[in-house]
This record gives structure tokens, C-alpha cells and sequence, in this order.
């Protein structure tokens, strides 16, 4: 509002100027917002909280990974690329990850380079 531009909804026509009734308007849609978001918090924390009391394991279990990845299956196409000697940069810009996805497929797959 600082700037001077105004909002007009369509659907409930209301018009946010430079006026004092737009201030107040405004002040109002952002206490609903803010009390509406303390409102869902509430909610998601007394949900977890009564599933936690009733002995369920909340989250992914500590220490387990996705078993599918972004490169899963591409292992192949990987140790051939390697293999012409085309570099690991590129190869990931193929196949469209970043590179640091791509390094840490080859380390964990154990992906030898063949020169």
C-alpha cells in the first residue's frame, strides 16, 4: 500500500487503496490468515501427539533411504557414457540432475570409470 497500488477482488468486490478503511480491511485479512495458521498447527500437533500416545512410529524410520533414486536404472547408460571418456558434468546435464546427484550415484554404485 506504500507503493500505490491497489487490489480489487472481483468476486467480493472489495477495493485495497490507500485509505484508512483499506488499512483496517487489510489488517483484518492478515489477522484471519495468521489466527487460521495457528489454527492448523494446533490441529497437526495434537494429531501427532494422540498418534504418538497411541504407540504409532511417526516419519521415515532413522536410518532408511528411498530404494529408487533419479538415476535408478541408468547405471548401464552411465558406465557407457563413462566410458567414451565424456565427463561426468556433461553426463549429468543428459540426464538432467545436478552434477552432485550424479557423483553421489556413482559413489554409492560403486561405478567404476573404464578409460
Amino acid at each position: 500500500m506504500n507503493v500505490g497500488c491497489q487490489v480489487w477482488t472481483i468476486k467480493d468486490n472489495y477495493r485495497l487503496g490507500t485509505d484508512i478503511q483499506s488499512k483496517v480491511l487489510a489488517f483484518a485479512f492478515g489477522l484471519s490468515a495468521e489466527i487460521e495458521r495457528t489454527m492448523i498447527s494446533q490441529r497437526t500437533k495434537r494429531c501427532l501427539d494422540r498418534l504418538r500416545a497411541e504407540g504409532k512410529h511417526i516419519g521415515r524410520t532413522k536410518g532408511s533411504k528411498n530404494k529408487s533414486t533419479k538415476l535408478s536404472g541408468k547405471t548401464d547408460l552411465i558406465k557407457t557414457l563413462l566410458s567414451q571418456n565424456i565427463s561426468k558434468t556433461q553426463i549429468a546435464k543428459m540426464l538432467k540432475v545436478n552434477y552432485t546427484t550424479l557423483y553421489r550415484f556413482i559413489k554409492t554404485k560403486n561405478i567404476t570409470e573404464i578409460s
